[in-house]
């Protein structure tokens, strides 16, 4: 038998019969060792200890037979930035390989009555802990900024004594809009807006995935953002909704993301259907949606979620002329610099920004350039990996420190934790300039 046609007849095996995960291993076959993806790890630029992806990813696949359970225990050591799954020039699986492999090392390989495991269990499931806090966030916050809370966590839990837990917002952003009266407050503001600007009889519907950090933190990220396109002609919507589950790929624990991943397709599934477009400000909770449901899932309707799932910038330079737009805008803000997330950068949104605001009026912007942040979510949450996560983020650290002006600009709300930590600068939402640029001015 030719060689083609042996490529033609191959049958892939299924190497865990009782999982109902894809199987990996044709999208092995693909990894040429041409080491793009070594180049751009964070990790293993300042760990010698981690082997790297292409280890993580190819070569732990190709090692696996049938049956075979175990994983490299080095994979825990990825924290999950996905620059790899970019730079991979032959489109090699890398992120849903390491995925699936944490999962399995996670769930069968790790003492599930360690402190480790406990505290990655909190972390993958912030959404309660978010919950809890914000019930009484003025208490939360009083306790939380204790010294003595932060060192009993570091000895009980294993949390960095060094970082500061988030502030917890005095009322949550599902409690501002609910006041404000809701879906139809929003419905009657857009239509108003609609007939300002001469667009009656258009179809302009918002489905709003705010995620756990709008919500529970940043709330003014999320109000600028429904004032913004509010003042478009947008009609949002804000469904009862789950953690994207980010935190759960990024500690291996795929069960709990498969749950959260069914009641949000089901969830935002029934809207699309319904003729709306879905919309984040966090790029992590949008990449979840739009690339680790349809790669990890076999969810009835993921695959729609997924294509009509955008960043909130990236929606309206698509469908909005924003240039035009801003064209009138007279804004005076202090000197800026961005800071590129990486899971924007694996959507391909990381260049929108700076582009967009290169010619406003009143706006100086620099960039960090192609650099991680180092925080990624819940690694820089971790005793054993603070180091580590500075070291990465010493490079993005020093761009800021060089460029002029003291305040950030990024969608990410971890990189925006990582930059406050790093350097002390105030950091801003694209959201909150684009309403100060089209709304307030």
């Amino acid at each position: 038998m030719s060689k083609q046609a042996e490529s033609e007849t191959f049958d892939p095996v299924d190497l865990f019969p009782d999982a109902t995960d894809m199987d990996l291993r044709p999208g092995v076959d693909k990894c040429d060792k041409n080491g793009n993806c070594e180049t751009v790890c964070p990790v293993a630029e300042v760990n010698e200890d981690f082997p790297g992806p292409k280890f993580q990813g190819p070569e732990q696949w190709r090692l696996t037979r049938k049956g075979d359970i175990e994983f490299d225990e080095s994979v825990d050591k990825c924290l999950n930035c996905m620059r790899c799954d970019t730079a991979c020039t032959n489109d090699v699986p890398l992120g849903q390989m390491h995925n699936v492999a944490r999962a399995n090392y996670v769930k069968n390989q790790k003492n599930h009555a360690s402190r480790e495991y406990l505290r990655n269990k909190m972390l993958a499931n912030y959404g309660t802990l978010g919950k809890l806090g914000s019930m009484m966030p003025r208490i939360s916050n009083a306790v939380f900024g204790l010294g003595a809370t932060r060192w009993l966590n570091e000895k009980l839990l294993g949390f960095p004594s060094e970082r500061s837990f988030p502030d917890f917002a005095t009322q949550t952003f599902r409690g501002w809009w609910s006041d404000r009266g809701g879906d139809a407050t929003s419905a009657e503001r857009a239509r108003e807006a609609r007939e300002a600007r001469g667009e009656t009889g258009v179809d302009k519907k918002i489905a709003f995935f705010h995620g756990c950090y709008a919500n529970y933190h940043q709330t003014e990220v999320a109000k600028s953002m429904v004032r913004l396109y509010e003042s478009l002609g947008y009609e949002i919507v804000v469904p009862e909704q789950s953690c994207c589950g980010t935190p759960m790929f990024a500690n291996g624990m795929l069960d709990d993301a498969r749950g959260v991943a069914e009641e949000n397709v089901d969830t935002f599934g029934s809207l699309v259907e319904d003729g709306y477009d879905l919309v984040a400000t966090c790029t992590s909770c949008s990449m979840a949606l739009r690339k680790e449901y349809p790669e990890l899932f076999d969810i009835d309707g993921v695959e729609e979620v997924a294509s009509h799932m955008f960043d909130a910038v990236e929606y309206l330079r698509v469908n909005e002329d924003l240039e035009a737009e801003l064209a009138g805008a007279d804004v005076d803000f202090p000197a800026m610099t961005y800071h590129a997330p990486c899971h924007g950068e694996v959507m391909g949104v990381e260049g929108i920004v700076t582009e967009l605001f290169a010619d406003v009026d009143g706006v100086e912007l620099d960039d960090t350039g192609d650099v991680c942040c180092g925080l990624a979510g819940t690694y820089g949450w971790k005793d054993e990996k603070y180091d580590d996560s500075m070291e990465i983020g010493a490079e993005m650290f020093e761009a800021f420190e060089e460029a002029p002006g003291e305040v950030a600009l990024t969608e990410c709300p971890m990189c925006s934790a990582q930059i406050e930590h790093g350097t002390g600068y105030e950091v801003r939402h694209p959201m909150e300039l684009l309403e100060t640029a089209l709304v307030e001015s």
